[in-house]
């Protein structure tokens, strides 16, 4: 135990995401693959995470990038073999580090043996693994879906296969019918592949969607003042079958989980995770990373708003719960140009500043590959240079329709896309920064590699990742920062974020400037030992985008 908490090696890692199709190419075709992940494990062990997180590597013919899966057991063709993934494993063993793999259990792909099964016909022995319904008859006699469900990439969640003339439910792409958790073979099927993943020595698990996978089987219509995702995420049997998940499988491993939890309030979370209900271990709440978000639109967003949400989350989770601190991944633009400054003046101070937050507020970390250089958004200029499934969809949907203009689309698109978190690394000044030898990669590199690579980022003392290195560093000789208790010193103040971490008689106040301005610091606070700071400074003020922490 230490300050109330039970410690746990999950709780004290740093997690640095790998998206794999962009991460690193091996073999010249365009596509990131496993074989380059492990060619650059002495990258990552050098920069000082403790566990990595391999998003979707399973065989897909993707539709959604991999997370609409065809065989759980099976390695996509594009990024190698079994024995690709296994050398991969030991190569991140042999380092010192962990591994933990995606789980994508509420959807498969509709060529997964399963589907191609249950569509054949009613009576097929795999008909009730996916969630089959009759549309029902509208007021002009034309038939429609069985109820008011949007999908999560545009248009209905039903679709009908002609085969049986009834209707099943993807919550997301039409190529990814949901499973039936009430089948309890269905589940047994999820038990048993979560099992042949640790078994072979993966770490746990990051779960998709995972709060989606219980479903109301009357599925009564959306009314006008709900919230879809809120439904979709509180099904009635949500608790049971993870507690059941627990028991089967993750309580007979020594093992990390954390779940994707749209729909779920910070108030909630504890009924996920709290460690005496034996399901989760913690989960992404989405209130930070999407704070600048109203819908699909990008909105501003002030310092006040975000420092709100961390206090609610202090409150909300208890000794026996635990946090996620996240502002990137995947599915977001890049953290600078989302939440710093990716101007050429304050691109690099803003980018250590919101490591510097990342690192030492109260949860277990998460880092998006890339933002340890810090990578910004690509300048697309057209639909045609996105490759993403929700940006297609809804362009389709809206501009197509004439709901939207295209200029609008565009300009808010160039903010929130997907697509910008998943240009290619940028690993040196080379053609198509280092990534591929293929004379075009599946998705454009940033034109700005050539400032911004991992080589120059290693071999300059003053980089974005040397000062990442430093941060994971003192985080690992701190506890303070991981079991501490944590308070807002200034929760009004619209550009200065100070907080304290305080363990036993240890107490370390981090002060952030989120402005360009010169910012005074309270007579409180300018006092003590600095024990890392992104820029010279004096101790009674901030200049733009500085960050500092201090022993006091």
């Amino acid at each position: 135990m230490m300050n109330g908490y039970v410690r746990q090696w999950w709780k004290e890692a740093v997690v640095y995401q790998i998206y794999p199709r962009s991460f690193q190419d091996s073999n010249g075709d365009g596509i990131g693959d496993l074989p380059g992940i492990t060619s650059r494990l002495d990258y990552l062990k050098e920069l000082g995470v403790d566990v990595l997180w391999l998003s979707p590597h399973y065989d897909s013919p993707n539709a959604d990038n991999g997370y609409d899966i065809r065989d759980y057991r099976k390695v996509m063709h594009e990024f190698g073999t079994m024995q690709d993934f296994d050398d991969l494993l030991a190569g991140v063993k042999s380092r010192g580090m962990r591994l933990i793999v995606d789980l994508v259990a509420n959807h498969t792909s509709d060529e997964h043996a399963w589907f191609v099964e249950s569509r054949k016909s009613k009576e097929n022995a795999f008909r009730d693994y996916y969630l089959w319904r009759p549309g029902k008859v509208g007021p002009a006699g034309e038939l429609l879906p069985p109820n008011n469900f949007g999908s999560a990439f545009s248009g209905s969640a039903w679709t009908l296969d002609p085969v049986t003339g009834e209707y099943y439910l993807h919550l997301f792409a039409q190529k990814q019918p949901d499973l039936n958790w009430d089948n309890p073979q269905v589940r047994e099927e999820v038990y048993d592949l979560m099992r042949f993943w640790l078994d072979k020595g993966v770490n746990g698990f990051r779960m998709d969607v995972i709060p989606f996978i219980s479903k109301d089987a009357a599925f009564p219509d959306v009314l006008p003042h709900e919230s879809q995702v809120h439904i979709n995420a509180n099904g009635p049997h949500l608790h049971e079958y993870l507690r059941e998940m627990n028991d089967r499988v993750l309580s007979h491993y020594d093992c990390m989980t954390v779940g994707e939890a749209h729909g779920i309030t910070i108030e909630d979370t504890p009924q996920l995770v709290d460690e005496r209900r034996h399901e989760l271990n913690m989960i992404f709440n989405f209130d930070t990373v999407r704070l600048n978000r109203d819908g699909r639109n990008w909105r501003q967003w002030s310092l006040p708003e975000l420092k709100a949400i961390y206090a609610r989350q202090d409150v909300a989770l208890g000794k026996h719960s635990w946090n996620t601190i996240f502002l990137a991944n995947h599915d977001n633009p890049r953290l600078v140009s989302a939440f710093g400054d990716d101007s050429p003046e304050f691109r690099v101070p803003s980018a250590k500043l919101l490591a510097t937050m990342l690192l030492t507020l109260k949860g277990t970390p998460y880092l998006y590959q890339g933002d340890e250089i810090g990578m910004t958004n690509h300048p697309f200029q057209s639909i045609e240079e996105y490759e993403d499934i929700e940006a297609k969809n809804a362009w389709k949907h809206d501009v197509l329709t004439g709901r939207e203009s295209a200029d609008h689309y565009l300009a808010n698109l160039g903010k929130v896309s997907r697509d910008h978190a998943r240009t290619p690394m940028q690993w040196d000044s080379s053609a198509n920064a280092g990534f591929t030898t293929a004379s075009k990669p599946w998705l454009a590199v940033n034109p700005n590699f050539q400032g911004i690579n991992a080589a120059q980022a290693v071999a300059d003392p003053n980089s974005v990742y040397r000062y990442t290195q430093r941060l994971l560093a003192l985080r690992q000789s701190t506890r303070a920062f991981v079991y501490g208790d944590y308070e807002d010193l200034a929760p009004g103040h619209p550009s200065l974020f100070l907080y304290a971490r305080t363990l036993g008689d240890e107490r370390y106040v981090i002060a952030l400037n989120f402005s360009r301005e010169r910012v005074a610091l309270p007579e409180s606070v300018a006092t003590g030992r600095v024990a890392l700071s992104n820029l010279e400074g004096t101790l009674s003020e901030l200049k733009g985008w500085e960050a500092r922490i201090v022993l006091a």
